[in-house]
């Protein structure tokens, strides 16, 4: 018998100060049976931190040929490539060449995916960035999260303060670049 995706329910509160971005949104995100929970967390991150006009959350794991989060503008033409985890530097060039902008957020150590990428070509690789998280607190952020979980994310001075169901937890988004 196949296994099917978990459907998760996220009411999220945004306050992105540093790109001056206020929201409250509903998402609704299949987590596939391959896909684990931190990864899934970061996809919610993703598509939070990166909210704007023309924004789509994808399949995630289950989606082949698009990213994780995808913006388009009002022609229907992709303007940020957004991945998740540790895509191959081949994918993320397609997507760097086909977007104006290209970035990826990780629940791995960084440093794994900028060894993966050294020596292969990436369109405008210096200008796509790789963001990451504390790990323990991903992990203690994914064990809080249920089929229907409330978010609260305050962004300031690249600090992630998170809130999930009335429980806090905070780290920094660091970046780096792929060239």
């Amino acid at each position: 018998m196949a296994l099917t995706a978990t459907l998760r329910h996220f009411a999220v509160q945004l306050a992105d100060m540093d790109r001056g971005v206020f929201a409250d949104f509903e998402l609704r995100v299949a987590q596939q049976p391959s896909e684990t929970i931190e990864f899934m967390l970061v996809r919610v991150l993703a598509y939070s931190l990166e909210y704007t006009d023309g924004i789509t959350l994808t399949e995630g794991v289950a989606a082949t040929d698009e990213p994780a989060v995808l913006v388009r503008d009002l022609t229907g033409r992709v303007t940020a490539w957004i991945e998740v985890g540790a895509p191959d530097a081949e994918r993320v060039h397609r997507g760097s060449k086909l977007a104006g902008r290209a970035a990826i957020y990780t629940h791995r150590d960084p440093r794994q995916l900028l060894t993966q990428y050294a020596g292969r070509k990436v369109h405008r690789g210096d200008e796509v960035p790789i963001y990451s998280f504390d790990r323990e607190v991903l992990k203690q952020a994914a064990g809080r999260l249920q089929r229907r979980s409330k978010l609260a994310l305050s962004v300031t001075e690249r600090q992630l303060y998170l809130d999930i169901d009335g429980h806090s937890l905070q780290t920094a988004i660091e970046e780096c670049r792929t060239g």
